[in-house]
């Protein structure tokens, strides 16, 4: 009876030993200090991706070059970025795919002035940028432009080096409006009462929403095809791994918006200068949907061909191909 046992054991380890060995030793996760990640960090959190990989983990990218990089050197497999960014990424040779779209509205303008309501009641105030170049930047350029701004001599652009920055300079009354991407919106508004009178102003307001001037500049819907999950290197062309990602996105998304309490409490476990509760407030005024890229076309076309007019070097100059856009089913 024991050799039977031992038999069958080393059986089913001859049985199981091509899985293991064919098994990524690593799954690497990447993305910002932005509610993109939010579902990221729970696939990570929950192991929901734990059969693919030895070790699955998330870490997150501080800017757009560091971003770039990542992608280039082959640094992460999962990486959630600006679409521009992608497509740049992609029409200059690099092994990059868009899956989804998943963030269409983070964007808000934050004021100690209630009453700035358009992008054109900014005219001659000092506002603090993130990202030069990049988004929210470019956005905020498009809009400004379409409302009759010139954006060098009618608007003082201060540029910091990410939300985070910009929202430091609100609190510590260095400026008095801010683009701010959300959870940095939250953070503001959530630390603007914790600071003694004498340190920083209290009252700062959610003021200007850059997807409803969006929507009331183009006539479309008010919300904008901004970020999403890419798959970079190998990654692209694997199926099965391309699937399991967007179904667990997807539904790592979905609990995030269901329970946002729980969702701030674990993302700060990994990116701790954000506040939980700031996190929570962000998932109930995000417009979040993961899109699969191929339904998403249309919409971030739309956003492609404004960028390309204004610069075309944005996108690498061109529209990306359909093999930008990946399609899990059309995937051998």
């Amino acid at each position: 009876m024991k050799r039977t046992l031992s038999l069958l054991c080393a059986a089913l380890l001859l049985i199981g030993g091509p899985a293991l060995a064919d098994k990524p030793a690593r799954l690497l996760l990447a993305g910002p200090l932005s509610a993109v990640s939010n579902p990221l960090i729970h696939m990570v959190e929950s192991g929901a991706l734990n059969d693919l990989a030895e070790t699955v983990e998330f870490v997150s990218w501080r800017d757009p070059d560091q971003l770039r990089l990542m992608a280039l050197n082959g640094q992460a497999d999962v990486l959630a970025m600006p679409v521009n960014v992608a497509a740049n990424l992609y029409n200059r040779g690099a092994p990059v795919g868009l899956l989804n779209v998943s963030t269409w509205g983070l964007l808000w303008m934050v004021s100690r002035e209630p009453e700035l309501l358009r992008i054109e009641d900014f005219r001659g105030k000092e506002i603090a940028m993130p990202f030069r170049g990049d988004m929210p930047d470019v956005l905020f350029g498009l809009l400004a432009e379409r409302a009759g701004l010139n954006v060098r001599q009618d608007l003082k652009l201060r540029y910091v080096a990410s939300p985070m920055d910009a929202m430091q300079l609100l609190l510590m009354r260095r400026v008095d409006h801010a683009l701010l991407a959300e959870p940095a919106v939250s953070m503001a508004l959530r630390k603007s009462g914790s600071f003694p009178l004498s340190v920083v102003a209290p009252d700062l307001h959610r003021s200007l929403d850059i997807q409803q001037a969006w929507g009331l500049s183009f006539q479309r819907a008010p919300r904008i095809a901004q970020a999403g999950i890419a798959l970079v290197g190998a990654s692209r062309n694997d199926s099965e791994l391309a699937r399991r990602i967007a179904s667990a996105y997807a539904h790592s998304l979905a609990w995030c918006q269901a329970h946002a309490e729980n969702c701030g409490r674990m993302v700060v476990k990994h990116l701790p200068a954000l506040l939980p509760e700031a996190v929570a407030d962000a998932m109930a005024v995000s417009q979040m949907q993961a899109v699969p890229a191929t339904e998403a076309r249309a919409e971030v076309e739309f956003l492609f061909e404004q960028l390309l007019a204004k610069n075309p070097a944005l996108l690498g100059g061109k529209l990306p191909d359909d093999g930008f856009y990946l399609d899990t089913d059309a995937l051998p």
